[in-house]
């Protein structure tokens, strides 16, 4: 009765109410929800309609509405109305059963209240998608909500979206507010004027403010406040409570949504709540929308609970008092007053990342799936973005520890992922290759001199094992004043902090605190809300002590607060603490993160006193940082600045004032990364990531040069720079004998001129000395920008530069890489190489304005200072050039270098410079290519000073640098020398020119001239005798005189000049780029030109690749010969590269692939002409440090080893590849050998079959002999413009007639085996067995019967290409019917030659049939005009022939005949281009795939790779085709093509390199494979331009096929190497090729355990090599096509093979010769009974030189026509000397002299 008597006042009392208050919206007085058994049970089960709605459901709400009840609780289930999420997929049963429910209620009277949702997500989509955290899921909502909308509106007005908001936290409650709101505003804007909607949310009254606190606007979005509103009796006023709700939610009405009664059992007839409620009611004040009554009258007869919690703690003042009563009364400025200075010496530094944020390489050499990486795939992350590439860490360990070595940490934190290790999460699924990476990356950190921290779990638990970790943070009391908030706090951090710390550093178990809270939180619940595991005694003992430092990951501070009587699950309610921040505090990106640095000093005097004191052992900060968001200026991250200098500063306060034993401070991270749910929208890192580059670039931001500086200063006190003493050795140069003409050192050309192209490319093994100087170099105007600042005066680049349409895109140096305001940013780069020389130019006109001393600028004093400071506190040897271009403009005006008065002037700056940097600077370089000066500057008049005085002006600057260079050197060998100790060159450049023909000496003559105009003008007078070259004299003087001149237009020196130049440099520094072939030519005399004088021209030289500045091509073998050319004409001086490097275009930024081919092959030149020529080569300088302002190309290319970003104001500089490999040959002082290069020695299996392979087309001949049909090659060969040079095979080697002379051949190669294929159209002439040509069969049978009488056994193969013609007009391998004519041809061959053949190959290399033949249609059938499906339905018509002429042996002729049938399957090997590059490894991966996969796959595995299908079938329907292109084989065909092999065939020549390249839309095999391929510039050339020396390769496609087709037995059935040109029978090439790719072999056999079974050269003789015709040879025999005879003439490659063949391998050539090996015979006999070659086959010895033997022929006649031509000069000569003596004697030149001299 009290029940009833107490809802009829309540009842009565609203009536009341909103009749006082008619203008209000009605009362809600809310019952429900629907419980299944329709009790008021609390606990009972809420209806969902997953069954049909209760038979006695109307009763119930007729009777609720007669006890006042207006509305009622209807709470939908999303997952049941929308089980797949799409609305357009409601389940309709529940739809429909919802309806009924909310039409009962309106037929009795009673207004529904829809809850759309409680609020955690649906497991059945979590499972899928994740959290709130995943924006998807918002969407998802949004469809929902529109669904329930359009569904019930016109049934219901009143919604809640979220009925229990409280329920979700962070990014989840964020998420869901926004999903609300965007609702609210979509739903009141449509049904605005036509249905009115009511909106709220269920929100915990005590979170109302904390709401609001996310966003005001939040409050905005809701019509009505709904709440869940707890009442005590005892300690709560309910009207207040409203009153402050009230206030809090912006005066919006309220629903009591839920009443929660609670401590009211003592309350007489409990019907105080009701009492209370009624008084509210009452209060006009108060807007109440409603009240729940269900708590109201619930049962309020439960035990009597307990009435105070004891304290947690007895310490009578516990830790967290102590360092709280230290701090509290600290003032705003006394606890933000920043401390200078540092940290003890030996304090770590340290910067971390985790693995799963960085590595990428997800599934990369079977790693296994860690929970982040299920968690992202099934989209719980923001924008669906996954870690599976993340920062590509896992290919990039040189790049993350080159920018580590830049930011001078010692230590770097990082963690191993479990997964990647055990792919399980056990011991027994090692994955060695993931070892191998981590163990890699800790070897570069140390040799980089930095040490590892790894932690060894970080959240990535192997998703095997289904377990998470967790994380802490510091916290104070919200209200200081408060002891119950100060216990409150402490109890926070027992709960946080504690929970772990406790055990592990105190007593071995949990804290007194933690374990008393959570056992009487669960009794005064009278449930268990939390249990916390008992350790055993033992188990204490072992966990006790477990650390031997404290780790603290510490972000920022939160605001703690008690709240009592919460018995809801959670660490906050368990622990009776809620937790805030001040709204005052700094914020993140991240809602977690405030900027409070404060804290962590306190938290850190928390620590010691609390857990450290006890072992005392020391605290390491092993994570700090912030996130900000990726958007505005990423690069210039002030915000993170001013945290880390506020967080370590008060790290270093708790060091120096508060005596806490910090040792460690960790930044957290090292570079942005994948930040979990958030993905990549946060970034932690001090270097920037840019995550839309697939080569994952990193860039320093300005929080890591300012970590840098941190880390070099120890803190934040400024240190002294060291002065390292680096004292230069250095004589004075002996004077020489000028120059002959030509010079003597026309003896390079005689040495390298003939050099064949394989003793050019062998790439040399070896090092440098240990001493020998590695740098980069720049220049002031092209990196300093600070054009006009600080006083500096104009240079003449800026006056030109300045002036429009002078440079593209009116670029100039005003900022350039800003270097002048960046020296921590250029020295970050010069750390991260670890480079031991860096130069750089001074700018005259910075310092001297003017260009005179007296207007000195010090602020320009200053810069260079630092600079040179820094340089040398890093031990980095600065290189200054004093002019390098940039004239100061004032002296310009005054006719610049053409003034003599430039000397002195020069001279006061380069005194003055001594004086101020040259106790730090030993290395100074005068002037940077004078020759660019004199002639680009002032006589083409294309840079500064823009003069186009091409005939003279040049000769007279010229004249003046010499002149000043040499008092420049003078004033520091007089002044400064014996102090400094330092030395003094000049940088001149020179591009290597090679004579067009070194047997003919003009071109010499021509070849030196060039070299003596350019760099012999400037070094001829200082390294030799103090004057010009005499052919550049000659020259001269000759064209003046020609021209007119009495005088010379090249000045002379006086002898006092040439005594004051030579000498005047202490090394020899060179600049070069290039090379170019030089000729001689007789040039127009008009206009008089410095150019013209040369008489030469210059052209391209062989083999040079493009470059970004087309005169700049790059041809690494003229390095070599230059600075040979420097050691013989020079005087054999000390050489310093002081300039190299190659140009790419704007379009590359950091994957320069063309500059790391520069560097191998040019340094490796350097390097042989130190190692194997001799020359005194010193340093090697790369060009330049970073890209830069380039003269006239301006920005459009780039030549740095950084890229700089010139369109961004903080001009960031990123490592490009280039750097990580000049770091690399830098770390190696050069190219060491690689081990896998080197030769192993051992021997193949007993057994072991050796062969060497040909094919019917290309040897037999015959073409239409015998009744032979015509082949597809036949029609191929004769139709024009097919083959080169119009070749066939109708004749080929003749083979069908020599039978005897090949076997013959053959037993000199002392092989066991030969591979030859059989001729279908010879053997069925129209390709079916309706005729069987007998004759063409008897060939075969004697050529077998031979073979066997040798003791060679036959591997015969059925189709080599040679498709007889016939079936091709029926449509060839297109047509399906192919299939069945190849089994009966394969039939009548097994049947016919089975009993001599066991060796049997189906089809040679289905892949050039179905891709070259059918695709690019360069072989034949010729087809190319369907590459987008025709190759694939001709491989797969292969595949099913194959294993059907399988079968057809297996079924009818295996067991009698015994022999072996496989397919011969040929491949490449393929690297990535760049193997940092995730995207190129797996370019690299499909390029193999679809290439031996095509065909391996489904012969080995079972039908085509998922990866060729997958990406065929994406690609096909994405251009609207209506399946996939690639055709699918049927279970059965599968079936029957699986397994058809009794060994792997694999032909194999050389390896590429692969990139990822989009073809759009394109159909055809190489957009699917979507991959191009390049090859390396050090791999050796061979004839074929396809084919690149390269043997490792060979090791490593044969790993593969054991590892991918279940380790098959293999026969290697082809591998060898083409040349072209002129026959030399010593084909060391071939040898070089031979003996590297059998070894290789034998690596795999021996050490990886590859079953290979036999190899075949390729091949026997040289042949037609199909559409090159006879162009390219790969035989080991020479055949003489001149010879009609068709000789076979051995090449010295036989006897090499016959070695291998005969010892089964490699002898140690160390234990002595062999009796295995097989020597050439000394008299010419080779055993064969061929008449030897012409003359005209084979090249010969003519007067020294290698000439073919026509040549040599013609060449004779044409020197015994000469000789008799010469008689008769003689004759005459005499004749016109003795009539010359009789005349007057003309006079000598003073200066020069006219004679040639030879």
């Amino acid at each position: 009765m009290k029940h009833i008597r107490g809802l009829f006042s309540l009842a009565l009392s609203a009536v009341l109410w909103c009749y006082s208050n008619a203008e209000q919206q009605e009362f809600m007085l809310l019952a429900g929800p629907l419980t299944t058994d329709l009790e008021d049970d609390l606990g009972a089960s809420v209806f969902d309609c997953r069954s049909v709605v209760p038979l006695q459901s109307r009763e119930y709400f007729q009777h609720l509405q007669s006890r006042g009840v207006n509305h009622f609780k209807v709470p939908l289930s999303w997952s049941h109305v929308l089980p797949t999420g799409d609305p357009n997929q409601p389940h309709e049963d529940t739809v429909a059963c919802y309806k009924t429910l909310v039409k009962q209620l309106t037929e009795s009277g009673i207004k529904p209240l829809l809850v759309l949702h409680r609020s955690t997500v649906p497991e059945c989509y979590r499972s899928r998608y994740g959290g709130w955290e995943n924006p998807l899921l918002v969407q998802m909502f949004d469809q929902y909500v529109g669904f329930a909308f359009d569904t019930f509106k016109d049934l219901v007005d009143t919604f809640i979206t979220f009925s229990h908001l409280h329920e979700l936290h962070d990014e989840e409650l964020r998420n869901a507010l926004q999903a609300h709101a965007n609702i609210y505003k979509l739903y009141h804007h449509k049904f605005k004027g036509n249905i009115r909607i009511h909106l709220s949310l269920g929100i915990r009254a005590d979170d109302v403010a904390s709401i609001y606190q996310l966003g005001s606007k939040n409050m905005v979005y809701m019509d009505f406040i709904s709440v869940h509103m707890p009442y005590n009796c005892k300690l709560q006023s309910l009207a207040k409570k409203l009153q402050a709700l009230q206030t809090a939610s912006g005066q919006l009405s309220i629903l009591m949504y839920e009443l929660i009664i609670k401590d009211c059992d003592e309350y007489e007839n409990n019907f105080q709540p009701l009492i209370s409620v009624l008084g509210v009611l009452q209060n006009k004040d108060l807007h109440i929308r409603g009240c729940d009554i269900t708590y109201l009258f619930g049962n309020l007869d439960k035990e009597q609970i307990l009435k105070s919690v004891q304290n947690e703690d007895e310490k009578s003042v516990s830790s967290y008092q102590k360092v709280w009563e230290k701090f509290k009364t600290q003032s705003e400025a006394e606890r933000d007053q920043f401390l200078n200075g540092s940290f003890p010496a030996g304090f770590q530094w340290s910067v971390s990342s985790e693995s799963f944020k960085v590595e990428g390489g997800w599934s990369e050499h079977g790693k296994g799936e860690s929970i982040w990486d299920r968690f992202s795939h099934e989209g719980h992350v923001f924008g669906n973005q996954t870690a599976d590439l993340a920062c590509d860490s896992y290919h990039k360990v040189d790049y993350d520890v080159y920018l580590l070595r830049g930011m001078q940490s010692p230590n770097y934190q990082f963690s191993i992922s479990w997964a990647r290790i055990f792919p399980n999460g056990r011991m027994e699924s090692l994955v060695e290759k993931g070892a191998w990476y981590y163990d890699n990356m800790i070897n570069k950190l140390l040799q980089s001199g930095i040490e590892p921290t790894v932690t060894l779990y970080h959240w990535d638990l192997p998703q095997a094992l289904q377990e998470q970790g967790g994380w802490t943070k510091e916290t104070i009391p919200k209200n200081p004043a408060s002891s119950q908030d100060s216990i409150a706090a402490e109890r926070y951090l027992n709960f946080m902090l504690g929970w772990f710390a406790h055990p592990i550093f105190v007593n071995g178990d949990y804290s007194a605190v933690l374990k008393d809270k959570i056992n009487n939180k669960n009794t005064l619940c009278g449930k268990e809300l939390a249990r916390l595991p008992v350790f055993t005694e033992a188990e204490m003992k072992r966990i006790q002590g477990t650390a031997d430092f404290f780790g603290l990951n510490h972000y920022s501070t939160r605001l703690i607060s008690e709240v009592l009587s919460s018995c809801d699950p959670g660490l906050n309610n368990v622990g009776d603490f809620q937790v805030d921040v001040d709204p005052t505090w700094p914020n993140t990106s991240s809602d977690h993160i405030h900027s409070v640095p404060w804290g962590l000093r306190r938290l850190l005097n928390y620590i010691s006193v609390e857990y450290t004191s006890i072992r005392k052992v020391p605290i390491y900060i092993t994570g700090n940082g912030m996130p900000t968001e990726y958007s505005g200026d990423v690069f210039d991250d002030t915000q993170r600045v001013d945290f880390l200098k506020a967080y370590i500063n008060e790290a270093m306060k708790a060091v120096q004032i508060d005596e806490v034993n910090v040792q460690r401070f960790t930044v957290q991270s090292l570079m942005d990364g994948f930040e979990g749910p958030q993905g990549y929208s946060q970034r932690f890192g001090l270097l920037y990531v840019n995550f839309e580059d697939p080569d994952r670039p990193r860039t320093p931001k300005s929080s890591a040069y300012y970590y840098s500086k941190l880390i070099e200063r120890n803190g934040f006190s400024e240190t002294p720079a060291q002065i390292y003493s680096n004292e230069m050795e250095s004589s004075r140069l002996p004077a020489l004998q000028p120059s002959k003409v030509p010079s003597t050192s026309k003896v390079v050309w005689e040495k390298f001129s003939p050099q064949t192209k394989f003793e050019r490319q062998l790439y040399h093994y070896g090092s440098f000395p240990e001493d020998f100087h590695w740098g980069v170099s720049s220049s002031a105007y092209q990196i300093e920008g600070g054009w006009n600042a600080d006083g500096k005066g104009a240079s003449v680049w800026d006056t030109f530069t300045h002036k429009p349409g002078s440079i593209p895109n009116n670029d100039n140096g005003d900022v350039a890489c800003d270097s002048y305001n960046k020296i921590d940013e250029d020295l970050y780069m010069l750390k991260a190489l670890k480079i031991k020389n860096y130069r750089f130019s001074i700018s005259w006109s910075r310092i001297f304005p003017n260009g005179y001393k007296s207007s000195l600028n010090q602020k320009a004093v200053d810069y260079y200072n630092r600079l040179i400071d820094g340089l040398v506190a890093n031990n980095i040897q600065p290189m200054v050039t004093l002019y390098n271009w940039d004239l100061p403009q004032a002296l310009q005006d005054i006719n610049g270098w053409e003034n003599p008065t430039m000397i002195n002037i020069f001279s006061e700056y380069c005194d003055y410079c001594y004086a101020t940097f040259g106790d730090r600077v030993k290395f100074w370089i005068t002037l940077n290519e004078p020759h660019t000066t004199a002639w680009s500057g002032n006589g083409l008049g294309l840079i500064p000073p823009n003069i186009k005085h091409p005939g003279d002006a040049p000769y007279r600057v010229a004249h003046n640098l010499l002149k000043a260079h040499a008092k420049a050197y003078h004033t520091y060998d007089d002044k400064y020398r014996a102090t400094q100790k330092g030395l003094v060159s000049i940088s001149l450049n020179a591009e290597w020119v090679e004579p067009q023909d070194v047997t003919i000496h003009r071109e010499v003559d021509a070849a030196d001239r060039a070299l003596q105009f350019q760099l012999g003008w400037f070094a001829h007078p200082i390294f030799k005798n103090g004057d010009y070259p005499d052919a550049m004299k000659w020259q001269v003087s000759n064209k003046s005189e020609l021209q007119g001149s009495k005088d010379s237009r090249l000045p002379t020196f006086t002898d006092d000049d040439k005594a004051y130049i030579q000498g005047t440099a202490d090394v020899f520094c060179i600049n070069t780029y290039t090379t170019k072939v030089v000729r001689h030519a007789t040039i127009s005399l008009s206009p008089a030109s410095y150019q013209k004088d040369q008489d030469v021209i210059k052209e391209e030289a062989d083999g040079a690749a493009d470059t970004a500045v087309k005169e700049q091509k790059a041809v690494a073998w003229g390095l070599r010969r230059l600075l040979n050319w420097i050691k013989e004409e020079y005087g054999d001086p000390e050489v310093y590269i002081t300039e190299n490097g190659v140009s790419t275009s704007t379009r590359v930024t950091t994957d320069d692939t063309d500059r790391v081919f520069f560097l191998k092959t040019y340094i490796n030149e350097a390097l042989k002409a130190h190692n194997l020529d001799g020359v005194r080569l010193k340093g090697y300088v790369a060009s330049p440090l970073m890209d830069s302002f380039e003269w006239l190309n301006g920005y459009n290319v780039g030549y740095g080893l950084h890229y700089v970003d010139f369109k961004h104001p903080s001009r960031p500089r990123t490592p490009k590849r280039s750097a990580h490999l000049y770091f690399d040959i830098m770390r190696n002082n050069g190219f060491p050998m690689p081990e896998e290069e080197r030769i192993t020695y051992g021997h193949f299996q007993d057994g072991f079959v050796w062969s060497t392979a040909t094919a019917a087309y290309q040897i037999e001949g015959a073409w239409r002999a015998d009744g032979k049909g015509l082949s597809i090659w036949d029609k191929f060969a004769h139709t024009p413009l097919k083959i080169s040079k119009d070749e066939n095979g109708d004749i080929a080697c003749d083979s069908y007639k020599k039978i005897d002379e090949d076997v013959n051949n053959l037993k000199m190669l002392k092989v066991n085996h030969y591979r030859f294929s059989i001729s279908w159209p010879r053997i069925l002439p129209d390709g079916t067995n309706s005729q069987i040509n007998e004759a063409g069969l008897n060939y075969y049978h004697r050529l077998v019967d031979a073979l066997l009488a040798a003791n060679i056994k036959p591997q015969a193969t059925l189709y080599h290409w040679d498709l007889p013609q016939a079936l091709q007009d029926v449509g060839g391998w297109e047509n399906e019917t192919v299939v069945s004519r190849f089994r009966d041809y394969a039939d009548v061959v097994f049947n016919s030659l089975g009993d001599k053949v066991q060796f049997w190959i189906t089809i040679n290399e289905p892949y050039n049939v179905a891709m070259i033949g059918h695709g690019y249609g360069t072989a034949a059938p010729g087809i190319s005009f369907r590459p987008g499906t025709a190759p694939y339905i001709v491989a797969h018509n292969l595949l099913k022939a194959h294993a059907e002429a399988w079968h057809l042996y297996d079924e009818k002729y295996r067991a009698k005949q015994r022999g072996i049938v496989g397919i011969t399957i040929n491949s490449d090997w393929a690297e990535p281009r760049n193997p940092y590059k995730q995207e190129d490894a797996d370019a690299a991966i499909r390029v193999i795939q679809f290439q031996i996969g095509w065909f391996a796959h489904p012969v080995f595995n079972g039908d085509y790779s998922d990866l060729m299908k997958n990406r065929i079938r994406e690609r096909s329907l994405a251009a609207g085709l209506p399946k996939s292109r690639l055709p699918e084989f049927t279970p059965e065909e599968i079936t029957r093509i699986k397994g058809t092999h009794d060994y792997f065939g694999f032909n194999h020549y050389t390896t590429v390199m692969a990139y990822n390249v989009d073809y759009k839309d394109l159909q055809h095999y190489d957009a699917d494979r979507g991959a191009g391929t390049v090859t390396d510039r050090t791999w050796l050339d061979s004839g074929s331009f396809w084919l690149k020396v390269t043997p490792p390769g060979f090791r490593k496609i044969l790993n593969f096929i054991k590892k991918e087709y279940g380790d098959p037995p293999i026969y290697i059935t082809e591998n060898g190497v083409s040349e072209r040109g002129p026959m030399n029978l010593n084909d060391v090439h071939r040898i070089h090729y031979y003996e590297n790719y059998i070894n290789q072999a034998l690596k795999a056999y021996l050490l990886d355990g590859v079953d290979i079974r036999g190899y075949a050269a390729w091949s026997l003789m040289d042949n037609l090599e199909w559409a090159t015709g006879f162009d390219e040879k790969f035989g080991l025999f020479y055949v003489n096509r001149s010879d009609p005879n068709l000789t076979r003439i051995p090449k010295k490659s036989v006897w090499r093979y016959a070695t291998l063949v005969n010892c089964n391998g490699f002898v140690n050539p160390t234990e002595g010769p062999h009796a295995c090996e097989v020597l050439e015979p000394e008299d010419g006999n080779t055993g064969t009974t061929t008449p030897p070659p012409p003359v005209g086959g084979l090249s010969v010895n003519f007067l020294g030189l290698d000439v073919p033997g026509p040549d040599a022929e013609v060449a004779l006649n044409a020197l015994f026509s000469l000789t008799i031509i010469g008689a008769v000069a003689v004759v005459l000569l005499v004749f016109g000397l003795v009539k010359a003596a009789k005349k007057a004697k003309r006079p000598k030149g003073e200066d020069i002299s006219l004679e040639r001299q030879f």
